[in-house]
């Protein structure tokens, strides 16, 4: 009893470091495929910003300094395909070095390595929804605020409180104050706007109950006008040329990278308030709530593909091979993610199936997978 004690006791112990082993080098991969991406998320991003600040009298620090901040909500996105490209490379390094063959000799099967790599990439997942998210928005927070103060069209704000939709424009000289109860399609409901002239002096205060926004130029079928002339003048189709329209002010409560998990769930509250669509604002959170499953199944996918394709294959191939891969699932879960924006499905549906399918795949690859 006391020899097979100890044989047992030798076998935990060689699996505890085997799996020590497979783990430091999971992460060891993992960290040197992120430094591939963010350097290759750097090059294309520099670029970008450089354009955009070329008319502009500024030193390449500054585009610098951007790319920095925007990089680690670049690398967020693509963390997905982060992990389904370094568990190939994990297996890649392995077979060329023939270790798969000797974690079979020691007992340690096909199966029990993908689990400890989906564990890991679960737990890492957790860690990168909880802290890495949260850092990544403050810094994509910091780099839209920076890059909008130099942006030439800078001359509207808008944003929603408990007390509505407050928005200031200035156009021809005319600075105007517009407060809107809510925001239901292209209308405003429950205007009131107040302009004023370049040395902030009073204009007049008009009120309506609904405007049109579509186009820059609102409109009113009736309007309330108020002035040191005249008061509670009514307007019929009143217009108001502004430099904003609905998809621009949709564009402005829609920058959601920007926003931390407890600052979404703090925006859905004031879409609510306003009767405002909180369909985008579901699906972020889903999405991060969904993250550690969504990496995990990447790296169970990329596992099981690799163990069953044929292990004579280039690094190229199965490089080429991963990128397709990633095309097509980044592409299948856009398509399920803009379907529950546009209410063709629901949110959790939308977010939760390309996940499901993925599953399934993976379910697939791994019969058999002892054998291989």
């Amino acid at each position: 009893l006391f020899l097979f004690q100890k044989i047992f006791n030798n076998i935990k112990m060689i699996f505890k470091v085997y799996q020590n082993y497979i783990g430091k080098q999971f992460l060891l991969t993992f960290l040197k495929t992120i430094f591939i991406f963010a350097t290759l998320a750097f090059i294309l991003n520099i670029f970008e910003e450089i354009n955009f600040f070329k008319d502009l009298d500024v030193s390449i620090g500054i585009p610098i300094f951007l790319t920095f901040l925007n990089i680690p909500s670049i690398i967020f996105e693509i963390f997905p395909f982060i992990f389904l490209i370094t568990t190939q490379f994990f297996f890649i390094k392995l077979i060329e070095q023939n270790e798969n063959i000797s974690f079979k000799n020691f007992g340690l099967s096909n199966s029990k390595i993908i689990k400890l790599l989906a564990i890991l990439s679960f737990l890492i997942g957790v860690v990168l929804v909880t802290i890495f998210y949260n850092l990544s928005s403050n810094l994509k927070h910091s780099y839209l605020n920076i890059k909008n103060s130099y942006a030439k069209d800078n001359k509207y704000l808008a944003v929603i409180t408990e007390n509505g939709i407050w928005i200031k424009d200035a156009k021809d000289g005319v600075t105007s104050i517009i407060n809107a109860e809510n925001l239901k399609g292209n209308f405003l409901n429950n205007v009131d706007i107040v302009q004023f002239d370049e040395d902030f002096n009073f204009i007049q205060n008009i009120s309506a109950k609904k405007i049109n926004i579509k186009n820059k130029i609102w409109k009113s079928e009736n309007a309330l006008i108020n002035n040191e002339q005249e008061a509670n003048k009514g307007v019929r189709d009143y217009q108001l040329n502004t430099n904003i329209n609905f998809q621009d002010i949709n564009s402005l409560f829609s920058n959601l990278k920007s926003l931390s998990i407890f600052e979404l769930n703090d925006l859905k509250s004031k879409y609510k308030d306003i009767n405002y669509s909180s369909i985008e604002i579901d699906s972020v959170i889903q999405k991060i709530i969904s993250f550690p499953f969504y990496l995990m199944l990447m790296t169970i996918l990329s596992s099981t593909i690799m163990m069953n394709i044929k292990q004579n294959r280039t690094k190229i191939f199965h490089l080429i091979f991963g990128i397709l891969i990633s095309v097509i699932i980044y592409y299948l879960s856009f398509f399920f993610e803009e379907l529950g924006k546009n209410e063709q499905v629901p949110v959790l549906v939308s977010i939760w199936i390309p996940l499901l399918l993925i599953s399934i795949v993976s379910m697939i690859y791994l019969v058999r997978i002892n054998e291989k």
